[in-house]
C-alpha cells in the first residue's frame, strides 16, 4: 500500500494527484460507461422482444445468481493473487460478452438464419450469465485494488472520487445508450459498449502496481473462503449498514421497471428511457461533488438512515408521477440520497476491514449488492406482473421506509455512530 508522506495535507483532489489512482479512475469510468449502455439496451431489447415485465426481472436474476454463487470464491482469489491481474482477466471476459451481444444483435447472427424472438432472448440471458460470473471476480479485485493505490489518510477522498466517477459514467451511459439505440439499434449500441470495455482494459493495464505478497496462514480452503463472511457477521455496525442497503434497494429500486414506465406510463420511448436511467446517477454526481466539500462523516449513522429514508420517499413519488420531468427529478433526488449511503457504507467497509481481508469482505459486500440490485430487479418484475408497475414501485418505497425505521430502532449503535476516522 502507498505510504503517506509526513506533512501531507489532503485536499479535494488529493487522491487524483496519484498517477495510479488516476489511471484506475479512468478505467473505472470507461468500464461503467460501457456497462450502463449495455444495461439500458438489454432492458429495452428484452422488453421489446417479450413485452413482459417479468422478463426484465429475469435479466437481473440471470446475472445475480452466478455472481452471488461465485462471490466468496472470487473474494478469496482477490486476496491470494495479484488483484490487478484478476481484475484484468475478468474485464477481458466482459469485453467478450459485449462482443457476443453485438453479434446477437444482428438479424441473422448464426449461419445466415434469423433467430426467433424466444431463441434470441435465451441467448441474451446466456451471455448475461457469463457476464455475472466475470463481474463476480471483477468487483472484489478492483475494490480491494483501489485501497492499495492510496494511503490510508486519503481513503475518504478516494472513496468519494471512486463513487463519483462511477456515478458520472452512470449518468452518461444510459442517456448515451438510449441515443445510440434510437440512431443505430442494438448493433451500434453494443459495438460502442465493446469499444469502451476494451478501453477500460487498456486503462487498467496502464496502472503500474502489483499487489503485495500476503502471508499464508495455511488455512483450509473452505475456512479461508468463508473469512469474509465471518468478519462481516462479527462486526455488528458493518453488518447493519450492509443489511440496510440490501433491503432498501431490494424493495425500493425501480430501475428494472423503467422500460415499462418509459413505454407505457410516461410514453417517453427509448430516449426517455435513457434519461430516466441517467437521472439517479445525475443526482448522485451532484451529491458526490458536494460530498468532497461537505463529507457526511461527522454523524455517519444518522446520515445513513436519513439517506435511505429519502431514497424510499423518492421511490414512492416516482411511482405516483405521470409527468416525465417530475419523474426524472424524483429519480435524481433518489440517486443523490443513495450516493450519501454508498459513500458512508464504502468508507465503513474500507476503514473497518484489514487489508488482507479486503477482497473477501468486498465479495460479501458484492453479495449484498447483487442481492439488492439484481434480485431486486427480479422482485420488481414479479410484483409488477402481479400488481402492475405503479403499485409495485409504491409498495416497495413504503417497505424501504419500514426497513430504515426498523434498523434505526433495532440497532441504536448505528444510529449513534458519529465520526469515521482514518
Amino acid at each position: 500500500m502507498a505510504d503517506a508522506q509526513p506533512g501531507d495535507v489532503p485536499d479535494t483532489f488529493a487522491a487524483l494527484r496519484l498517477p495510479n489512482f488516476r489511471r484506475y479512475i479512468l478505467a473505472l469510468f470507461t468500464l461503467t460507461l460501457g456497462i450502463q449502455i449495455q444495461g439500458t439496451v438489454v432492458g429495452w431489447q428484452i422488453y421489446d422482444l417479450t413485452r413482459d415485465p417479468l422478463a426484465l426481472g429475469l435479466v437481473g436474476l440471470a446475472e445475480a445468481l452466478p455472481a452471488i454463487s461465485m462471490s466468496l470464491v472470487a473474494g478469496h482469489v482477490a486476496d491470494t493473487h495479484d488483484r490487478r491481474r484478476v481484475a484484468l482477466l475478468a474485464l477481458s471476459a466482459l469485453v467478450g460478452c459485449s462482443l457476443a451481444l453485438w453479434w446477437l444483435g444482428h438479424p441473422a447472427p448464426i449461419g445466415g438464419v434469423p433467430l426467433t424472438a424466444p431463441a434470441r432472448v435465451r441467448a441474451i440471458y446466456g451471455v448475461i450469465v457469463v457476464s455475472g460470473v466475470a463481474r463476480a471476480f471483477l468487483q472484489p479485485a478492483r475494490q480491494a485494488l483501489s485501497a492499495e493505490l492510496v494511503p490510508r489518510t486519503l481513503y475518504q477522498n478516494a472513496v468519494t472520487w471512486r463513487s463519483g466517477s462511477w456515478q458520472l459514467a452512470a449518468v452518461l451511459g444510459p442517456a448515451l445508450g438510449g441515443i445510440l439505440y434510437a440512431i443505430g439499434g442494438v448493433t451500434l449500441s453494443y459495438a460502442v459498449d465493446a469499444v469502451l470495455m476494451a478501453f477500460a482494459v487498456l486503462g487498467l493495464v496502464s496502472v503500474r502496481h502489483t499487489s503485495p505478497v500476503r502471508e499464508s496462514h495455511d488455512e483450509p480452503i473452505r475456512v479461508a473462503i468463508l473469512g469474509g463472511l465471518r468478519f462481516v457477521f462479527g462486526d455488528a455496525l458493518l453488518l447493519s449498514a450492509l443489511s440496510l442497503d440490501l433491503f432498501s434497494v431490494l424493495f425500493g429500486g425501480a430501475v428494472a421497471l423503467l422500460p415499462v414506465f418509459a413505454g407505457e406510463i410516461l410514453h417517453a420511448g427509448p430516449t426517455g428511457l435513457g434519461l430516466l436511467r441517467a437521472a439517479p446517477a445525475a443526482g448522485a454526481v451532484v451529491a458526490s461533488v458536494l460530498l468532497t466539500r461537505f463529507p457526511p462523516f461527522a454523524h455517519s449513522g444518522r446520515n445513513l438512515l436519513l439517506a435511505v429514508t429519502g431514497f424510499g420517499l423518492c421511490s414512492i413519488g416516482f411511482g405516483l408521477s405521470r409527468n416525465l420531468p417530475l419523474s426524472i427529478a424524483l429519480l435524481a433526488l433518489g440517486g443523490a440520497s443513495d450516493m450519501v449511503s454508498v459513500v458512508i457504507r464504502s468508507l465503513m467497509l474500507q476503514m473497518r476491514t484489514p487489508e488482507a481481508l479486503l477482497g473477501r469482505v468486498s465479495s460479501v459486500n458484492q453479495i449484498f449488492i447483487g442481492s439488492s440490485n439484481e434480485i431486486g430487479a427480479f422482485e420488481s418484475g414479479l410484483t409488477a406482473r402481479w400488481w402492475g408497475a405503479v403499485t409495485a414501485v409504491v409498495v416497495g418505497g413504503i417497505a424501504t421506509l419500514g426497513v430504515a425505521a426498523t434498523v434505526a430502532w433495532r440497532v441504536p449503535a448505528l444510529r449513534k455512530l458519529r465520526q469515521l476516522r482514518t
